[in-house]
C-alpha cells in the first residue's frame, strides 16, 4: 500500500436523496474542488442514485466507481473481502490525489457507506484528514413533498431502519412522537400490519425514488402485500390533538 501523506483529505459529501436540485451549495463546491469524487457502485454494474447526481456538477472523467458490498447482507465473508477491496482502492487514491471525495445519498453521517469507508481509511492511512459536509436525507424531502410536518414542540422524532425488522418499527410506533423508517420496501406488508396494529396508519406516507421521474408518494393505507422499491421512506407523524401549539 503506498503511503498517504499526512495532508491527504478524504470528503464524505452528502448529495440528498436523489434530485440534484437538493445539494447544498457547500456540497457542490465540495465535489468541484476534490480532485477526484468517488461513487459507490453495485458489483452488478448499473449507475447509482449518487453518481447520477454528482455527474451534475462534475464531469464523468473526475469520477472513480469504486464496488462496494451494497446489498450483501448473508454472506459476511464476501461483504468483508468487498469492504477491504474498496478500501485499498479509495487509500490508492489518497496516495495520489490530495482531496478525494466521496459522495453518498443523504447525509454522511445518518445510515451511510461512507461511515464504514472512513473506518477502513483509519486503519489503512492513518494520516488522512476525514471530513463530511451534510446533505439533505429522505425524511426531509419526503416531508417537503408530502406535506407532513415531521415534529412539533416537545415532539421526538424516532427513525428506525427496518432492515433490523418489524418489531423494532413497531416498538418505536407504540411510542411518542413521529416515527420515520427507512428501508421499508421489502418488509411493506409488515410494515402496513405494524402501522395497523399502532393505530399510526391514517396519517401515515410513504415515497420512494424522490425528485426523479418514477418518484411514488402515497397514503400508507395504500400499502398491501406488494414489494415496494428498497429505499422507501415512510414519515408516520405525531398524534396532534391539542390543536395548533400544543405540544409547546
Amino acid at each position: 500500500m503506498p503511503d498517504v501523506m499526512s495532508s491527504s483529505r478524504l470528503v464524505g459529501v452528502g448529495v440528498g436523496p436523489g434530485d440534484p436540485e437538493l445539494v447544498t451549495v457547500k456540497g457542490v463546491n465540495a465535489l468541484r474542488a476534490a480532485d477526484v469524487v468517488v461513487v459507490p457502485v453495485m458489483d452488478t454494474g448499473e449507475r447509482g442514485r449518487a453518481e447520477a447526481t454528482v455527474l451534475h456538477y462534475v464531469p464523468e472523467e473526475k469520477v472513480v466507481r469504486v464496488v462496494f458490498a451494497l446489498n450483501e447482507r448473508t454472506d459476511r465473508a464476501r461483504r468483508e473481502a468487498a469492504w477491504d477491496a474498496a478500501g485499498e482502492r479509495v487509500a490508492r487514491l489518497l496516495a495520489e490525489h490530495r482531496v478525494v471525495a466521496f459522495a453518498t445519498i443523504g447525509d454522511p453521517n445518518v445510515y451511510s457507506t461512507f461511515t464504514y469507508l472512513a473506518q477502513t481509511i483509519g486503519e489503512l492511512a492513518p494520516g488522512t484528514a476525514v471530513e463530511t459536509v451534510p446533505g439533505i436525507t429522505a425524511m426531509q424531502d419526503l416531508a417537503a413533498r408530502s406535506g407532513a410536518v415531521l415534529t412539533e414542540g416537545t415532539e421526538p422524532l424516532t427513525l428506525v431502519p427496518v432492515t433490523a425488522g418489524a418489531t423494532v418499527l413497531k416498538e418505536a410506533l407504540a411510542g411518542p412522537g413521529t416515527v420515520v423508517a427507512y428501508k421499508f420496501g421489502r418488509q411493506a406488508a409488515e410494515v402496513a400490519e405494524a402501522l395497523r396494529q399502532t393505530g399510526r396508519i391514517d396519517d401515515a406516507v410513504w415515497g420512494s425514488a424522490l425528485g426523479l421521474a418514477e418518484e411514488s408518494i402515497r397514503p400508507a393505507a395504500e400499502l398491501d402485500d406488494a414489494p415496494l422499491p428498497y429505499l422507501s421512506t415512510l414519515i408516520a407523524p405525531a398524534r396532534r390533538d391539542g390543536g395548533r401549539g400544543g405540544k409547546l
